[in-house]
């Protein structure tokens, strides 16, 4: 009995069922797209701290779907053992930033085309992606919302500030509006002009406001 009769399953034939150059060819296509993919999120990150472990995370997710995807195009009994093997994984970790969803099935989809050998859609679909990205989310930070908070003595001091957030910003509406004796705070959505704010320290010297404080937020608003 040789070597090769104890793997009755054809354990040793499916060792040359991808070819080394194939494999090869789609794993450093998956470097390089997953290279790619994590520039463009250390870009266009939008979380408080950024967050390196995971870029890296994006490269190894796309190499990784490419060798899975590899090994079940392959073998169509692996592929069924592998869909059993997956639906019993359970992934806790908490996605904070909706377009960190989107950098991860960037690098999913990416492994999967590479490893079904169309090339051309993984590679420009890769860069026409990377391009949308750093066009919407690199906008001007002007353009974005922001949530002014006033701290008022009065109602003619509150009708002042109002006005005057009218006239150096392009879009300013009440968001919230808390009142007690003495004491008005506001809770204004605005956008800005431009990128200069020091139309906030010219409002907090006004009669009758006691602070005014000038807050970026996603524009989800929960009041």
């Amino acid at each position: 009995m040789t070597f090769s009769d104890i793997f009755k399953s054809g354990f040793l034939e499916n060792v040359t069922s991808v070819s080394l150059l194939d494999m090869s060819l789609a794993l450093v296509l998956a470097f390089c797209t997953g290279m790619f993919i994590f520039l463009v999120y250390k870009k266009t990150c939008q979380s408080v701290m950024y967050s390196s472990s995971f870029g890296t995370t994006l490269i190894a997710l796309t190499m990784i779907t490419t060798v899975v995807i590899l090994a079940v195009t392959s073998n169509v009994v692996l592929s069924l053992g592998m869909v059993g093997a997956l639906s019993i994984v359970r992934f806790r970790t908490a996605i904070k930033e909706p377009l960190d969803i989107a950098f991860l099935f960037w690098a999913i989809a990416d492994g999967i085309v590479l490893a079904a050998g169309m090339l051309p859609l993984a590679v420009i679909g890769s860069v026409l992606i990377g391009v949308i990205l750093l066009l919407f989310v690199n906008r001007k930070a002007h353009c974005n919302p922001y949530i002014v908070i006033l701290s008022c003595t009065d109602h003619a001091a509150e009708t002042g500030a109002k006005a005057f957030l009218e006239k150096q910003t392009e879009r300013c509406v009440v968001k919230s509006k808390s009142a007690q004796k003495g004491a008005v705070e506001l809770n204004l959505e605005i956008r800005m002009k431009n990128d200069n704010t020091d139309f906030i320290n010219a409002l907090a010297q006004m009669d009758g406001i006691a602070s005014a404080v000038l807050v970026s937020y996603n524009g989800d608003y929960m009041g």
